[in-house]
């Protein structure tokens, strides 16, 4: 539970949000700031200057105060994204529901795998006009093989069965393998369901510079939560290999500990790579695109459950080769021998070999730099994923001959 401080702003603090209720309004929810604020700022910009409120509802974090900055209204919602406690989840979905009721959105967008479970159930208990999920990654259950992970596994998907094909909803993917792997199992309707590759890279922000190493040691990059799922451990097995053969790189790491998650790697550890100068890490940082801009090489070698992982299309973005696993997510961001390699999971000898090709040869690294860049270009604008993204909400609002419901008064054209 949280301070009535706060969970009390949906009611004490709603005089101050002078909205024209003429005006139509867009719930973005997500399990932290963090997600909405570096994911999902751009969207919402695009929204509010087409002339639509736009509501952020998340628990509290950091960059709850970075949303409030550039102008928006947020309201928190109490969840815990590992809970399994029963009443904790009966309570966020509650909250979810009181905060519909209140709001009453035109429409709710959902990401991550809770709030689109909760938030549909609370949606259609609060009757929200319209609903769009989507999905990010599949996540952890999908991809541990433990006695945990597969009853919890059961249940998600008894349950996306349930929320995604409801009224009015929507479900968006972010790859192919995603698509499909629902779709096929019927768990949504193909003609309930959009693929839209990622949420987006600004070009204008990821852009291309001078190399950083010409005539100095390589420098590769795994930029990630520091968890054993991003394939962290690979990534230092690879980085031991390369040293144990003479090769004089630098293997930086940047990226916060993550307890939360059932493969969290201690501080201690991290520590102790550091200390025997295996990795250089840097922690967590804002501007990546600085430390992008650094690397001669980005790798992700995910264990899966990825929707397109941001950090390796910002890269190709900044023409950076990349060395990803062959999983869902990246497979589309990586095209194997044109702008960077996909190898097994983890297989650290795979992993250390890929890195070490395009150490051996700058040219190399070059060529795919700029076949990273082109492919980003053609394919994760992020214009053009927002304007895909707003023409789902267009297809949503539009009503049809034989419907009775109209659209909200003063609604915008999106």
């Amino acid at each position: 539970m949280i301070a009535v401080s706060r969970s009390s702003s949906l009611f004490t603090e709603k005089k101050s949000y002078q909205q024209d209720r003429k005006q139509s309004k867009v719930l973005l929810v997500a399990n932290t700031g963090w997600y909405l604020y570096n994911f999902r700022l751009s969207l919402a910009k695009e929204i509010r200057r087409r002339g639509t409120a736009v509501v952020f509802v998340s628990p509290w974090d950091p960059y709850v105060e970075k949303i409030k900055a550039e102008g928006f209204w947020w309201i928190e919602l109490d969840m815990n994204r590992r809970s399994t406690n029963p009443l904790l989840e009966m309570y966020a979905l509650f909250r979810l529901f009181l905060i519909y009721m209140v709001e009453s959105p035109d429409i709710v967008h959902h990401f991550t795998i809770k709030c689109v479970l909760y938030g549909t159930l609370a949606a259609k208990l609060s009757r929200t006009k319209h609903v769009v999920n989507a999905i990010t990654g599949l996540g952890y259950v999908f991809i541990n093989k433990s006695v945990k992970a597969r009853i919890i596994k059961f249940g998600v998907q008894l349950l996306y069965f349930f929320v995604l094909n409801a009224r009015r909803c929507r479900t968006i993917f972010q790859n192919n393998d995603d698509f499909n792997f629902l779709v096929n199992r019927k768990l949504v309707s193909p003609k309930k369901a959009s693929l839209i590759r990622s949420s987006g890279v600004d070009l204008q922000r990821f852009k291309p510079q001078p190399s950083p190493s010409e005539n100095t040691q390589a420098t590769v990059l795994l930029a990630s939560r520091i968890v054993g799922d991003k394939g962290v451990y690979e990534y230092v097995e690879a980085a031991k290999k390369l040293r144990a053969q003479g090769y004089d790189v630098i293997f930086k790491m940047a990226g916060a500990l993550y307890s939360g998650n059932p493969s969290a790697i201690c501080e201690d550890e991290v520590s102790r790579w550091t200390t025997e100068r295996t990795i250089d890490w840097i922690g967590h940082v804002d501007n990546i695109e600085t430390v992008i801009a650094e690397a001669d090489i980005v790798v992700l070698p995910s264990h899966g459950g990825e929707g397109v992982p941001k950090i390796l299309i910002e890269a190709a973005a900044m023409a950076k080769p990349l060395v990803a696993t062959d999983v869902p997510g990246c497979r589309d961001a990586v095209k194997p021998g044109v702008n960077g390699f996909l190898v097994p999971v983890k297989d650290a000898a795979c992993l250390s070999a890929a890195i070490q090709r395009l150490v051996d040869d700058p040219s190399l690294r070059h060529r795919m730099g700029s076949a990273g860049r082109k492919k980003v270009a053609a394919e994760f604008d992020l214009e053009v994923v927002i304007e895909k993204t707003l023409e789902v909400y267009r297809e949503m609002m539009t009503v049809k001959k034989s419907s009775s419901t109209p659209l909200p008064t003063g609604a915008v054209q999106w």
